[in-house]
């Protein structure tokens, strides 16, 4: 009678078990999902910026330098390595709704879902004391040293029957004038990037 007691406990603790790993997925899958939506930043204009991530380990930078008659610059750099996250069944990043239409201005946007994601958007502007100056691709290099790589996927915890996807709605970003940098990611261990510079002439006096 014992031995049957000690075999109906150990089968209903490995259910018990499975049943708790399918809850812990469901969850993930849940926490991996990120949108933006409804009206946010509808007709926003000037100068805006949006990191918004979903899950563990993402990094996230929006970086603006500004110069009138010198050199604007930026330098920076994301790393992680060695790090335990999970890789979870489904992860989603979308911009849908009415978002950033009719917006204008400079709009930088980060969106990641999943585990281990780095995201950078960079902008660099000069105002030129002197007429139109010309750059050379070194001098382009140098403005914004900048950098989402080194991204190490770490000691990931994969499940199967994993769901991968972005998008950006018809809906959104009607009618948007300017510059707007969009980074999006779903999964683990992505590196985006982008990066904008300007050198413009002075206005006459």
């Amino acid at each position: 009678m014992r031995a049957i007691l000690v075999l109906i406990l150990c089968v209903f603790a490995a259910a018990s078990a499975r049943a708790g790993n399918d809850d812990y997925d469901a969850l993930l899958g849940y926490l991996a999902n990120s949108r933006i939506d409804g009206n946010a930043l509808r007709g926003a204009n000037g100068a805006s910026a949006v990191n918004l991530s979903a899950g563990d380990m993402n990094q996230q930078a929006n970086l603006r330098a500004f110069a009138s008659g010198g050199q604007a610059q930026i330098q920076a750099m994301q790393l992680q390595s060695n790090n335990q996250v999970d890789r979870p069944r489904a992860a989603s990043a979308s911009i849908g709704g009415n978002a950033y239409v009719d917006g204008s201005g400079l709009a930088s946007i980060n969106q990641a879902s999943g585990s281990g994601n780095a995201q950078l958007n960079a902008v660099s502007a000069e105002l030129a004391s002197q007429g139109i100056r010309e750059t050379t691709d070194g001098a382009l290099s140098a403005a914004v040293s900048a950098s989402a790589g080194g991204q190490r996927a770490g000691n990931a915890v994969v499940s199967g029957g994993s769901t991968r996807s972005v998008a950006v709605e018809s809906s959104a970003m009607r009618g948007y004038q300017g510059v707007l940098q969009l980074n999006q990611a779903a999964g683990s261990g992505n590196a985006t990037g982008n990066q904008l510079v300007l050198s413009l002439p002075a206005t006459p006096r």
